[in-house]
């Protein structure tokens, strides 16, 4: 089970390596969803880097690059409309092109809220 994990981490990293020009990005958003949320797992999901409770699960938080690094997450995280909310919308994906603190806390904010 251990190799599985490993295998799907590596699998995960080396897509990363590809993720050509934002492969920083993408690094960091890895490195930011597993420290923020330590139980979420690693794996391909869709092409992409997914992570889930377990193997078994369903993804809960993803991300992927095309013209902008796009965070996402699934109708399976912990999901909440903001309190002040004007409208009835809920908040699951977000566009960027680079990272600073308030982002990358954000970001951190975000993976600990859908792993709930």
């Amino acid at each position: 089970m251990a190799d599985r994990a490993t295998d799907d981490e590596a699998a995960v990293l080396e897509k990363i390596a590809g993720m050509t020009p934002y492969e920083d990005i993408a690094a960091r958003i890895h490195e930011i969803i597993m420290e923020s949320a330590p139980e979420l797992e690693p794996r391909l999901w869709y092409g992409m880097p997914g992570y889930a409770k377990s193997k078994r699960s369903p993804v809960i938080c993803f991300f992927r690059v095309d013209d902008y690094v796009t965070f996402g997450l699934t109708e399976k995280a912990n999901l909440a409309r903001a309190e002040d909310a004007p409208d009835h919308l809920i908040e699951s994906a977000w566009f960027l092109t680079e990272l600073d603190e308030p982002t990358e806390n954000r970001i951190a904010e975000i993976v600990r809220n859908a792993a709930g």
